[in-house]
């Protein structure tokens, strides 16, 4: 990846572990061969995929929680076979949905403080597939709408509120599907298959309106994802079996705008992305980094920013919605890494620059200084009040 020293404000962004005691402790995370990130958080709530004996489990702990969990604590298990995908609803923190081997999606109602016994009961059970289901995705602007894809090709779109199918795309993709990603209105979705090609999909018109034949020449699972602007953002892996991410217009797929080679290692890269800050990081499945990169308009349009490491190999990742964070702090981005037994927040912030710091240090002390003098004046007051009263 070529380094261009330019002007940007995210260039020294880093990353931070928390202490011990504020991870998630004694986890038994899912051993589940799965390429999905086993987690997902919101500003409420982390979700946990977990080993289950007998069927499908996964936790959900609120935030604050944390410290060693107990073997006994509470699950959601309503699942016949392993839980493969979860996602929080982005419009009511205490809806979750699930997809498994069972061939259902179970779309679940959070007490408000949590579990306190396990959840057998979804609020609703998706039945239409007729393989495991690996992803759910809901839309990220209409209430009540869920994307499902499983092993069977097929990608339903389901209203989760009759808890009928609304859309059945069952003849578009000829091979596995990787992953789907809706755009920011939701109007389009894009996905990546075992088949090598990238979709873009119009599902109302249950059409494809764009779509790239081995947009990565190797064998290994991609990913796509939408950009804010429109633009796929993919990861892959070259004939040579290099890890690669490339940047397309669903108007002109024929040749990428950018396409970067990264190193050999054999993880599958999960992009996360932010749009208020253009940054996509990419955490691979067991690697023990996370590399992240800044999308502008200007060559090579996809600029390395920097990489977080740390000693242990990442399970899965959770990612924080912007609202969960905490901005007081300059905090950007939040992940929840996910260990062999345990779940470790990892926290981006950007810093300030020093004449922020600065007029923060003047504020405060202006602040200080204006309140002394109104204690001193409430204190010359009453002395007058005193005196008044002596003299008369």
């Amino acid at each position: 990846m070529r380094r261009v020293v330019r002007q940007s404000k995210f260039r020294h962004v880093f990353g931070q572990a928390v202490k011990n005691d504020q991870c998630y402790d004694d986890i038994r995370v899912s051993r589940v061969t799965w390429d999905s990130s086993f987690c997902a958080v919101n500003p409420r709530f982390v979700a946990i995929i977990i080993e289950a004996s007998g069927g499908g489990a996964f936790l959900v702990l609120p935030l604050h929680k944390t410290g060693r969990i107990d073997k006994s604590y509470p699950t959601v298990c309503g699942h016949t076979g392993p839980v493969l995908d979860i996602d929080w609803c982005p419009h009511n923190d205490q809806v979750i949905a699930s997809g498994s081997e069972d061939c259902t999606v179970m779309v679940w109602q959070i007490p408000e403080n949590g579990l306190t016994l396990s959840l057998t009961e979804p609020v609703v059970i998706l039945e239409g597939h007729s393989k495991r289901v690996g992803i759910v995705a809901w839309h990220p602007t209409a209430r009540n709408v869920l994307l499902s894809a499983g092993c069977d090709n097929a990608i339903i779109i389901w209203n989760v509120g009759t808890g009928e199918a609304l859309i059945n795309l069952d003849d578009m993709h000829s091979d596995m599907i990787y992953n789907v990603s809706w755009n920011r209105n939701g109007s389009l979705i894009c996905t990546a298959s075992k088949d090598k090609k990238v979709r873009v999909i119009d599902p109302r018109k249950q059409e494809i309106v764009a779509e790239k034949e081995k947009a990565h020449e190797g064998a290994r699972p991609m990913r796509a994802i939408f950009l804010a602007d429109g633009n796929v953002f993919t990861t892959g892996f070259s004939r040579m079996s290099e890890r690669q991410l490339a940047l397309w217009n669903p108007k002109n797929m024929q040749e990428p705008i950018a396409l970067h080679e990264m190193d050999t290692s054999n993880g599958v890269l999960l992009p996360f992305y932010d749009p208020d800050t253009s940054i996509i990081y990419l955490c691979g499945k067991g690697d023990s980094s996370i590399r992240y990169f800044e999308i502008t308009d200007e060559s090579p349009y996809v600029h390395y920013l920097n990489t977080f490491s740390s000693k242990e190999p990442q399970r899965g990742m959770g990612y924080m919605s912007k609202r969960g964070l905490d901005v007081n702090k300059c905090e950007i981005a939040r992940f929840f890494k996910l260990h062999e037994r345990k779940c470790e927040p990892i926290i981006m912030t950007v810093p300030r620059k020093q004449n922020e710091a600065k007029l923060d240090e003047i504020l405060k002390e202006i602040k200080s200084i204006k309140d002394t003098i109104c204690s001193q004046d409430e204190r010359i007051s009453k002395l007058e009040q005193q005196l008044a009263k002596m003299v008369a």
